[in-house]
């Protein structure tokens, strides 16, 4: 049996900030654009976010508008759940084999109501909330998911049936397998992301072992209005956290993890984090250490005084290990390099690893384009072609191209769509011109 076809002129591979950017500037030009996205739900990472810096602007309230829009344009068509399996030139352009995963639940006809939701057993720990919160094994991914359509884990799903008999329009369907369709399209856009280095990588800092040593993205969800606990607290108990220290270069910097490159954002994000504990939590005191300040962008460095300005502590040292006292309270063994190098130990009730970023897909294999030492897709021309890579008509944006923060993502992807439509329109010309003197050359015979 033929597989289905799908022909767009732009597919965009990831539904982040920076993959729907990337899609809305091409659509708005006309182009047709599909864009596919492998979660249940587009939004990447923004969505999980509390607030941007500097602004401290809603990351909701910025992402989700996007989402809608993406999902409305009349020129794009979003395929989440899916992911690209295989691809091959056709002449002109590419042709992408792509896999569309079982939701067990019929898109169609799902509203969204989440009574299948309310009625499943089974509450699995919540990959949104990294772990800290809970959801049902069939469930609408969060609150603001684009598309608002159910999946079920069937991997643990204990068929009771009860969803199906709740679902006010017989959604529930067990018997789905994957479908697989074809997308032609002329230009390619990849936007996947990224992902942030384990915290567990550096042994000696607890992370895994300790309960109330976290990473960066777990405050994050503390601080978010749609957190877990709906207030900031401490994993391990429940306890509301006098003492909070940010651990930086816990992931970045560091020959020893294979990972030399500073992440850019790590030092903005523990400063916005705390600030905004400031607020949440009055009487507790913040702790920042650090081994470089790096404020690199527009605004970022009066962020930074402004943090010192409220009261948080920022101190110059490099911390050799973390343990924990009979409390559950994180210790901190750290090197003062303002005080001689003086090796002192300070004890808070919670500690947050400021991890770095790595890429979330090496694109190597299936899209034939190479990725640097450090993993992040090359950019042959990045002063004169920031987003064009070394394969025609295959473009990249956001931290898929490196380490960088929302702002310059969204700037790329602008790069990134203007240099694809410049693609699709010289691709389009070159075929004018072969169907016209093809027509010329039979009226001639």
């Amino acid at each position: 049996m033929a597989l289905e076809k799908l022909q767009v002129d732009s597919l965009i591979v990831g539904g982040g900030i920076a993959g729907m950017q990337a899609a809305l500037d091409l659509a708005d030009q006309g182009y047709q654009v599909a864009l596919v996205e492998k979660e249940a739900s587009i939004g990447g990472k923004m969505i999980a976010l509390s607030k941007v810096f500097p602004t401290l602007d809603c990351c909701s309230c910025i992402t989700t508008p996007k989402m809608s829009a993406v999902a409305h344009h009349e020129n794009i068509q979003l395929l989440t759940y899916c992911e690209v399996q295989a691809l091959e030139e056709n002449g002109g352009g590419y042709t992408a084999l792509v896999e569309k995963k079982p939701r067990y639940v019929i898109e169609e006809d799902c509203t969204g109501c989440r009574e299948c939701e309310y009625a499943c057993p089974i509450d699995l720990p919540s990959d949104f909330d990294r772990g800290m919160g809970a959801y049902r094994a069939v469930r609408v991914p969060f609150s603001t998911a684009v598309p608002q359509v159910a999946t079920l884990d069937i991997e643990n799903c204990i068929l009771c049936g009860k969803c199906e008999k709740v679902c006010p329009h017989g959604c529930i369907d067990f018997t789905q397998t994957a479908r697989h369709f074809e997308i032609e399209t002329t230009a390619i856009v990849l936007a996947t992301g990224f992902e942030v280095t384990p915290k567990d990588a550096k042994k000696e800092y607890g992370a895994g072992q300790f309960d109330n040593v976290i990473d960066g993205l777990m405050m994050e969800r503390l601080l978010a209005p749609t957190g877990p606990y709906g207030h900031v607290l401490r994993p391990g108990d429940g306890k509301e956290p006098d003492s909070i220290a940010y651990v930086q270069c816990a992931g970045s910097r560091d020959a020893t993890l294979g990972i030399e490159y500073c992440s850019r954002v790590c030092c903005m994000y523990a400063i916005k984090q705390a600030m905004l504990l400031s607020g949440a939590l009055p009487l507790a005191d913040i702790t920042i250490y650090y081994m470089d300040i790096r404020t690199f962008g527009k605004g970022y460095e009066q962020f930074y005084q402004t943090a010192r300005a409220m009261g948080i502590e920022f101190v110059k040292g490099k911390v050799a290990q973390i343990t924990e006292d009979e409390n559950k309270n994180p210790v901190v063994r750290v090197e003062m390099l303002d005080e001689g190098s003086k090796i002192v130990e300070r004890t808070h009730d919670l500690v947050v690893l400021s991890v770095g970023l790595l890429p979330g897909y090496n694109p190597g294999s299936l899209y034939g384009v190479p990725a640097a030492d450090d993993g992040f897709v090359t950019v042959p021309s990045p002063n004169i072609s920031p987003s064009e890579t070394a394969r025609p008509g295959i473009f990249v944006t956001g931290v898929a191209a490196g380490p960088m923060d929302i702002v310059d993502s969204i700037v790329l992807s602008g790069a990134a769509a203007s240099e694809a439509a410049a693609y699709i329109e010289a691709h389009n010309s070159r075929v004018a011109v072969s169907e016209s003197k093809g027509k010329k050359e039979l009226a001639h015979v």
